[in-house]
């Protein structure tokens, strides 16, 4: 029988032409997934831990500095946070495709706000706070947003379905940007004024606040998955993950061409040196240095409406990539504050771009069983790439110059870029409308991509 055209879905679960048709076709962010209840609650709860988790990065090491007197101290405390957040970044994504994912949520977000909250508390002891009970606050509250972000993207499918992933993507990193400028900011405030109490504080009523909005969620198991039946070891889960990634190109080069561009691109590293000496003259030079990328990947984010309609997302992500490489190396020449602001805003612009389509590409072609661990390397990625790109930078910097650590890191990923798309054409080829998606009855892969595996075959089934 022939389907009614302006029927709103297609008998396969898919969106059908009506909805389609709905879409936003101007620059504006759309805003379609927030008419579903279940990801607005979703959303808020990211915007409500957002903000207090960038006063949380503030606070930290200005206590643990207000302490020591040591910037050596501060960076150690950076990397008693990578430890948990690489190590639960992956054990949590086996996990979150063993269990419930909204139930894995509400753990760890319950266990974020009591750990904010010891926080708040320990900086009343007497002296400001201790430093070891600090470090391990910091690595408790690190491990449990390792979890929780990943189990929260996981979900985002099957709360939008296939056609509202990229919109949904670009709605809740455009709020994580927001908390990015306005955390910090506002943390600023708060410390100036006495209040490191009320800065953790503020952070501890975030993730409660998410907690009961998480609570009206309904049960999302990953797909075929019953309970404790499926519950494997979470160790073993993580290495059938990187089982799975290594047969799948396309989903290994998400992860790899982030790599690329935050190691040989990421300039955090010399904005203390160029505030001091290129633009020493500009006022708060170092503070606009630090905002730009953010600034740059708000006001894309804010009119991404053409960045859920993209279907070529391989070729925009290298092309975004690409953009980024060459905006940094305008920053490591630019004479001038406000030229090198520019430059970061549009790499932070085309960070936002590939970003928002990585993690779509990630959760439109993963399979519903290998979600949780494909956004728990996610994570990682993003996390340790610019640790990685800040030793890169600082060290070429310091034996040559910024401008040598910029140009010569832009360029490379560029080229990078061009590589990726010559030696992994499927990668570039990689279109949204032939990536498997969720239906009714299980997986079914849309035309143009490889028949799913069975659920007996896919590494990390039963």
């Amino acid at each position: 029988m022939k389907k009614d055209p302006a029927s709103p879905q297609t008998s396969h679960g898919r969106p059908g032409p009506l909805e389609q048709g709905q879409r936003r076709r101007g620059w504006a962010i759309d805003t379609t997934p927030l008419r579903n209840p279940h990801y607005r609650r979703l959303f808020w709860g990211v915007a409500a831990t957002m903000l207090g988790q960038q006063m949380t990065l503030v606070a930290v090491p200005f206590q643990v500095y207000a302490l020591t007197g040591s910037s050596l101290l501060v960076g150690v405390t950076s990397i008693v946070a990578l430890v948990p957040l690489v190590v639960f970044g992956l054990l949590g994504g086996a996990i979150a495709d063993a269990m419930d994912r909204r139930r894995l949520i509400l753990i760890t977000s319950v266990g974020a706000a009591v750990t904010s909250a010891l926080l708040a508390v320990q900086s009343l002891l007497p002296g400001g706070g201790n430093l070891v009970v600090l470090w391990i606050l910091t690595a408790c509250v690190s491990g449990f947003a390792a979890v929780n972000q990943p189990t929260r993207s996981a979900v985002i499918p099957a709360i939008v379905g296939p056609a509202g992933v990229p919109a949904a993507n670009a709605l809740a990193m455009t709020v994580r940007q927001a908390g990015v400028i306005v955390g910090p900011l506002l943390a600023g405030v708060l410390i100036g004024m006495g209040e490191l109490f009320l800065t953790y504080l503020v952070d501890a009523l975030g993730f409660l606040l998410a907690a009961l909005l998480l609570r009206g969620l309904p049960s999302l198991p990953p797909h075929g998955v019953v309970g404790p039946l499926r519950l494997r070891s979470a160790v073993r889960g993580v290495g059938e993950g990187f089982v799975f990634l290594r047969t799948q190109p396309v989903l290994l080069m998400t992860f790899v061409v982030d790599i690329i561009a935050m190691m040989f691109a990421w300039p955090q590293a010399v904005f203390p040196e160029l505030s001091e000496t290129r633009y020493a003259d500009s006022p708060n030079s170092l503070g606009w240095l630090f905002a730009g990328v953010s600034i740059g990947a708000l006001v894309m984010g804010l009119t991404s409406g053409w960045v859920s309609r993209v279907d070529r997302q391989g070729a925009v992500v290298l092309a975004a990539i690409a953009v980024w490489g060459v905006a940094i190396i305008g920053f490591g020449l630019a004479p001038t504050l406000w030229l090198a602001v520019l430059c970061l805003a549009v790499a932070g612009a085309g960070d936002m771009v590939s970003a928002v389509l990585r993690s779509s590409m990630l959760q439109l072609a993963a399979p519903d069983d290998m979600r949780g661990r494909m956004q728990g390397v996610f994570i990682v990625v993003v996390a340790g790439g610019p640790r990685l790109g800040d030793l890169r930078a600082g060290a070429i910097a310091s034996a040559a110059s910024v401008s040598v650590a910029m140009v010569s890191g832009g360029v490379i990923v560029v080229v990078a870029m061009a590589v990726v798309a010559l030696v992994v054409p499927s990668f570039w080829l990689f279109r949204a409308s032939r990536s498997t998606v969720e239906t009714g009855t299980g997986t079914e892969a849309r035309p143009g991509s490889p028949a799913p595996e069975s659920g007996e075959d896919r590494p990390g089934s039963a």
